[in-house]
């Protein structure tokens, strides 16, 4: 069973509530209890004090034997009933485990009658010396139970107090060690569950961008995210699809492009062909032998050069999976010249300044596309002016480890404002029908695919220079 992304979400939000909420309920109900003990501590306090004002003039009474201190005495006795009875009223909960509650409410009622039967037996002046004595013997033990009493619960709440702070510090030490777990726990979920997908997805993304087509790794989580994955897969497949037809389009363009030239090319070679075998015909019966062999090689000479220019236009137009080799960068320009240097004005000089030894890690024949439009670009731009050099080189770049070859023109140039955008796609400066606008796109994205970069350094008037840059 799989749940979604939002339901697993919402699960570790649910979890981190019903934790915070046990982690409030505990401290809550502990800082009451705290405050409720505190209060009550507070309130006995006070009753003690009571207890001790009742005490002091009671022994007062038996050392004056004056009837005024044992009426306030009475007093502060009436007080204590009063007290007592609101600690029994709001801290029941609490009084009730007091196993002397219950004796101290019976020791205070005994206080107050033993006090009041003294005060009425020495009002009424009919106490005796030894019934005098008994009862202050019995008020001074009752006083002295009902304070100790009292002084012994203060002490004991006191205790309560701290035990209760300490287990407090306890469930709080403890709440944080579960939230601690419990934010570990979200944030290995987070790292698993989201910030892999993500990252993944970022890579394969940026992947893309960079014009390299490979899958997104699958995501096996069980929500959006692998959903997603599949998805990108698929638009991946299909962009990389689209990008293939795309480039075969371009290249069937170009294709289009160098038909007269190519078929100006394999004319001239027919052309010779054709003169060498009609001077056989025609001297067949000459006995001169030599004569005719070197007819006979100027045939295959020529042959040979038509069978060059379609292997060249046949490896060109040929649709090939993306494969890095070692390829000798001058053949390649030959190759590349083969079909268009019948599309090349004789006005314009094409100087080729590339070593013959030199190679470069390339798909030849994709390096050859971007060759060939750069080229048409150049002459294109050297059109509408008398004569002009084009120039190809390539050299190696040793410390920087890249293969560079730069293809450049003194044609018309390109304005700044166009510079910025000349690798967009659609983006054209010939007239409608002339240019699609995505040669030079598909160059960079070619480019791109190898890793590589391409820069361009052009001013109006001044001609353009294209550099590419390989790595090694």
């Amino acid at each position: 069973m799989s749940f979604s992304l939002r339901q697993k979400i919402s699960f570790l939000f649910l979890v981190f509530m019903v934790v915070n909420s046990i982690i409030w309920f505990v401290n809550h109900y502990s800082n009451s209890m705290v405050l409720s003990t505190l209060v009550l501590i507070e309130k006995k306090r006070d009753l003690l004090d009571t207890v001790l004002e009742a005490r002091r003039y009671e022994k007062n009474f038996f050392l004056r034997k004056e009837i005024k201190d044992l009426s306030q005495a009475l007093s502060y006795i009436s007080k204590i009933d009063e007290k007592q009875a609101v600690i029994e009223k709001n801290f029941s909960d609490l009084v009730a485990k007091e196993p002397s509650f219950q004796q101290r409410s019976q020791a205070i009622n005994a206080y107050r009658t033993n006090m009041e039967t003294l005060l009425d037996l020495y009002k009424n002046g009919t106490v005796s010396s030894e019934q005098s004595l008994q009862i202050q013997n019995t008020v001074t033990q009752l006083g002295r139970e009902l304070t100790t009493d009292i002084e012994q619960v203060v002490k004991t709440e006191k205790k309560k107090v701290f035990e209760l702070l300490d287990r407090s510090r306890q469930y709080l030490m403890l709440s944080l060690f579960f939230l601690f777990i419990l934010t570990v726990l979200a944030t290995i979920f987070l790292v698993i569950k989201l910030n892999r997908p993500l990252k993944a997805i970022e890579t394969g993304i940026k992947h893309i961008a960079k014009g390299d087509y490979d899958k997104i790794p699958a995501i096996k989580t069980g929500d959006e995210f692998e959903s997603l994955a599949v998805s990108l897969n698929y638009m991946i497949e299909e962009l990389d699809r689209r990008k293939t037809q795309l480039i075969q389009a371009e290249k069937m363009s170009s294709l289009g492009t160098l038909t007269s030239g190519v078929a100006h090319e394999l004319n001239n070679p027919l052309n010779n062909i054709s003169t060498s075998v009609q001077i056989i015909q025609e001297e067949i019966e000459d006995p001169d032998i030599n004569y005719k062999k070197m007819l006979l090689a100027n045939v295959e000479q020529e042959i040979n050069r038509s069978k060059e220019i379609i292997r060249a236009l046949l490896d060109f137009s040929r649709q090939s999976d993306f494969s890095l080799e070692p390829v000798l960068f001058k053949k390649l320009v030959n190759n590349t010249m083969h079909l268009i240097t019948g599309d090349i004005p004789s006005d314009i000089d094409v100087e080729i300044t590339v070593p013959d030894d030199v190679e470069g890690n390339m798909d030849p024949r994709r390096i050859q596309q971007v060759l060939l439009n750069l080229i048409i670009n150049a002459v294109f731009a050297m059109e509408d002016q008398e004569g002009g050099h084009l120039t190809i080189s390539a050299f190696k770049d040793s410390q920087a480890h890249t293969f560079v070859f730069t293809v450049q023109d003194t044609g018309k140039g390109i304005k700044e404002e166009h510079l910025a955008r000349i690798f967009d796609p659609f983006f054209t400066t010939r007239e409608v029908g002339k240019g699609s606008g995505l040669g030079l796109s598909i160059i960079h994205g070619i480019i791109e695919q190898h890793g590589g970069t391409i820069s361009v350094d052009s001013s109006p008037g001044q001609g353009t220079r294209f550099t590419v840059s390989l790595p090694d």
